[in-house]
């Protein structure tokens, strides 16, 4: 008898929010990862701000059966929208109400009902955008005279998801430089001058590595084999790379099973005072 097999189940989940929706999205994502084989249909209703709006997404809900979750601040657009939902039979959460419930009972204070406060631009909004500045200017080791200027440097070979990682991290609000380390090309002195900036190496399998490698050159088009991809060569590369960490003193992240967000959360723990730890390669 063979084994049965897993069929991943689909759903509707609509997505609505009177600001942008990035945190309704991350939310729902974050929820439904901790359900196996089940696949969210996502459609996003963002900036619903008057009766109108709401009216076009009930319409799209309608047509398309689901759950339905939001973040609706304002009192009567969220009634409208409850009740409708409500009329079509379909289960209506209010995302954050646990959350701020909880939160007003241990605080004691009183809650605001302005839409995108987490938006707003004041003094985190413009530091983010500073550091996302800061990051591209100083991506693969451009704008190096001054990487004194950094909360962090992120050093590493080709493919270790060095970029991906600091514009995340900008996004933080951390500014955020990478030099790349590149074979027979040595770092530049400035990196090793660094007094009060975090400078954190990036590490792979060479596995794991090569493959990256693969796709990415098959994303061009280029066919060529080359030592960019040669196994000895990779293994030098990672080699020469742990052993110059090693004798800086400079924290370890393996990111070979790591995802972008999980590298930068290891990189903002040293940031907050944590301890790197090198991992071993299998």
């Amino acid at each position: 008898m063979s084994p049965a097999r897993n069929f991943a189940t689909y759903f509707h989940v609509h997505l609505v929010s009177d600001s942008t929706g990035e945190t309704l999205n991350a939310m729902a994502r974050a929820v439904c990862a901790r359900f196996e084989n089940v696949l969210p249909i996502e459609h996003i209703y963002a900036l619903v701000r008057s009766p109108r709006q709401l009216e076009r997404a009930l319409k799209d809900i309608e047509e398309a059966p689901g759950v339905v979750i939001h973040t609706i601040v304002d009192d009567s657009l969220r009634t409208a929208l409850e009740e409708g939902v409500r009329r079509l039979d379909m289960p209506c959460i209010p995302a954050l109400d646990p959350l701020v419930s909880s939160l007003q009972r241990y605080l004691g204070a009183s809650i605001t009902r302005r839409v995108g406060v987490q938006h707003a631009m004041d003094n985190d909004y413009f530091n983010r955008m500073d550091a996302l500045n800061y990051a591209i200017g100083h991506d693969d080791g451009q704008g190096g005279q001054d990487l004194d200027q950094a909360d962090v440097v992120l050093v590493g070979v080709s493919r270790t998801s060095k970029t991906p990682t600091c514009i995340y991290l900008a996004h933080r609000g951390v500014r955020a430089a990478n030099v790349p380390l590149v074979p027979h090309r040595p770092p530049p002195e400035k990196l090793f001058e660094l007094k009060n900036t975090l400078v954190v190496g990036l590490t792979i399998s060479p596995d794991r590595l090569i493959q990256i490698r693969r796709n990415r050159l098959l994303s061009l088009k280029e066919d060529r084999e080359s030592s960019y991809i040669e196994t000895e060569a990779v293994r030098d590369e990672i080699v020469y790379a742990r052993r110059l960490y090693e004798r800086q003193g400079w924290p370890v992240i393996d990111v070979t099973r790591r995802s972008v967000e999980e590298t930068a959360a290891a990189v903002l723990n040293l940031l907050h005072g944590g301890h790197g730890q090198v991992e071993v390669l299998g």
